[in-house]
């Protein structure tokens, strides 16, 4: 006999992977893999796949097959972790899924013994296999009438069914097949319209709510060929434009991290007192929190939205999208006075992107402390620092390309590339990677504040409303001071998002 490692790719099919791993230690396997290869799969099979609009014979969806090659990457990886001498598939049927996993291993490892039951045992037929599981003791699932079930595929994107009723084309298939949807029949009789957001071809959204309006604006903005600019004034300067050109040439190679700062000794604050004083009566809580409107997140967002985005966009300018997730922590330590309102002083936030690449980000209002307001990207032949002086060197810390200056001031570039825009009709939209990120601050500020992991989908389906229900200087705002005059603050494990 030979030793046996078992292997299940955990491709978002959820329900079979529990039962795979108590069948391989019923049968007292010892070595039992089971590898998350969703974000994988994802992020370099499915959305290059549906880039390309790749279709098999023009017909058939590759829900299930795309996966094929993915997984017999990992088995390769696997047996030469383990030292395995030969692999094994279940692949059945006319041959198809067979050739999939076996061009797979052979490219991988042309010494690789395959072993394929359906074509080598006596093993090639549905009877035949439930035969086989019944006499060994291997527990076969059984569907809703008590009967073993159709032979399913699963993975996030698609489920597919073979066996029984289906293999007579004339016969209608049973209402208990459905799993992840109900007959047509059973179905609501309105339609529920869904929105999804793509950029760069892949989708990142599916009704999102603030940022859907933001990116809903900006298509019909781009329909009607208007102008918008957002002020994130950076994508304007000579320095980061050249800078950035040369990372994403490939001056550093892959980028595999980035650093983010906007850490300083804060901004002005705006007591109640001093101004009612001066307007000679009080102020209705919507006026004050409008004239003080740093500390209030419906009206600033705190800090990481309000000036931090700045850094953050210019790392997704570099990486060309916004990051997957985040997770964070932040914090009052300093600025806890009344008029201090509801906002952290810090904020530090790991984001990571769809390529598995991450992004540390920091920003600070507190004195006496490190300055910077600086972004610095790593990659696998070199680093960049993007903000001043916008300067290329090798990983061993030499210089090989710095920006030679130039360029107007970027607020004032701005405003000429939207002019410009405007009396030469040039296409002129910002309001694409300006929603993306806003969310990605937005993320770091849902994150901070509650302790979760929080992701991009997270925060595009969440209902979380920071504006008033009504705008007026005698309506309520949000966010109300207790008794004592001071506001709720978000409590990291406490702190909810709805």
């Amino acid at each position: 006999g030979c030793e046996v490692v078992t292997f299940t790719a955990d491709l978002g099919q959820v329900e079979e992977l529990g039962e795979a791993r108590s069948k391989a230690e019923t049968r007292g396997i010892k070595e039992i893999f089971t590898d998350d290869l969703r974000e994988e799969f994802v992020r370099d099979y499915v959305f290059p796949m549906f880039r390309a609009n790749a279709v098999y014979e023009g017909t058939y969806l590759l829900g299930t097959a795309i996966a094929r090659p993915l997984i017999a990457k990992r088995q390769i990886e696997i047996a030469a972790e383990v030292g395995a001498d030969a692999v094994a598939h279940g692949a059945t049927g006319k041959g198809n899924d067979q050739v999939r996993f076996e061009l797979v291993y052979y490219a991988l490892n042309p010494d690789i013994k395959i072993i394929a039951p359906w074509r080598e045992w006596d093993l090639d037929s549905r009877a035949k296999l439930i035969e086989y599981a019944e006499n060994n003791q291997i527990p076969i699932p059984k569907d809703s009438e008590g009967e073993a079930p159709y032979t399913m595929d699963a993975n996030l994107l698609h489920v597919s069914y073979e066996g029984k009723a289906l293999e007579d084309p004339w016969a209608e298939p049973a209402v208990s097949m459905f799993s992840r949807s109900v007959s047509p029949e059973a179905a609501p009789d309105q339609p529920t319209p869904v929105e999804i957001e793509f950029v760069g071809g892949d989708p990142v959204a599916v009704d999102g709510k603030g940022v859907r309006q933001v990116l809903a604006a900006a298509r019909e903005a781009k329909e009607k060929n208007l102008k918008v600019g957002v002020g994130l004034q950076r994508h304007h300067q000579l320095g980061y434009q050249e800078v950035i050109k040369r990372i994403q040439d490939g001056a550093i190679g892959d980028i595999v991290s980035a650093r983010a700062y906007w850490n300083g000794g804060g901004v002005w604050v705006r007591d109640r007192k001093s101004f009612e004083q001066r307007a000679g009566r009080k102020l209705t809580e919507m006026e004050y929190q409008m004239r003080n409107w740093y500390y209030f997140v419906w009206l600033c967002g705190d800090h990481i939205d309000e000036q931090h985005i700045h850094n953050l966009d210019v790392i997704n300018w570099v990486k060309g999208t916004h990051p997957a997730s985040c997770q964070g922590l932040g914090g009052r330590e300093v600025r806890t006075g009344i008029d201090h309102g509801e906002i952290y002083d810090h904020h530090a936030v790991e984001y990571k992107y769809g390529d598995g690449s991450y992004m540390f980000s920091q920003c600070r209002h507190i004195r006496g402390c490190w300055n910077s307001v600086s972004e610095h990207v790593q990659g696998t032949k070199g680093r960049a620092t993007v903000s001043g002086p916008h300067a290329l060197a090798d990983n061993d810390g030499k210089q090989t390309w710095r920006f030679p200056g130039g360029g107007k001031n970027p607020y004032q570039q701005e405003h000429d590339d939207l002019f410009d825009a405007i009396r030469n009709n040039k296409p002129y939209n910002e309001a694409f990677y300006g929603a993306h990120s806003t969310l990605t601050s937005v993320m770091g500020r849902m994150a901070t504040y509650s302790g979760k992991m929080i992701t991009a989908e997270d925060a595009l389906n969440s209902n979380e409303n920071t504006m008033p229900e009504v705008l007026g200087w005698e309506a309520a705002p949000p966010t109300l001071p207790d008794e004592d005059g001071r506001y709720a603050i978000p409590i990291p494990g406490k702190t909810r998002f709805s």
